[in-house]
């Protein structure tokens, strides 16, 4: 798949939010890279960027200060090789990218790693 319809799979996902989660996205970039950076890959205690699908770095909604105006915004980042490499068809792909998409945005409010996997 090239970048560009992998970019407008992230997009989709983000456009199909219910606008209760949509209207509350404030100072957040979601972005595409094709791997983790070794430095992205040390936050989560990770050695092979292919384990890696996204990450989210920033302080989550439920822990910003009241002070948090003119913070840099919250980076969302979803790597496109391994999920197109764990994936068999584009299907495949459109969903672990939804997946994916949300899974971050679970972070970015405020979830940790053990409520998202248990939904």
């Amino acid at each position: 798949m090239d970048r560009k319809h992998f970019e407008e799979l992230v997009d989709q996902a983000l456009a199909g939010l219910p606008p209760e989660f949509a209207d509350r996205l404030d100072n957040v970039s979601v972005v595409v890279q094709d791997w983790a950076s070794p430095a992205q890959l040390g936050k989560v205690n990770l050695k092979d960027p292919h384990h890696l699908l996204g990450l989210y770095e920033g302080i989550p909604l439920t822990r910003r200060p009241d002070a948090y105006a003119g913070a840099l915004p919250d980076q969302i980042s979803i790597f496109r090789i391994p999920i197109e490499e764990m994936s068999r068809n584009d299907e495949e792909i459109k969903a672990q990218v939804r997946k994916t998409v949300m899974h971050e945005l679970g972070h970015y409010f405020g979830m940790s790693e053990k409520e998202l996997r248990d939904i």
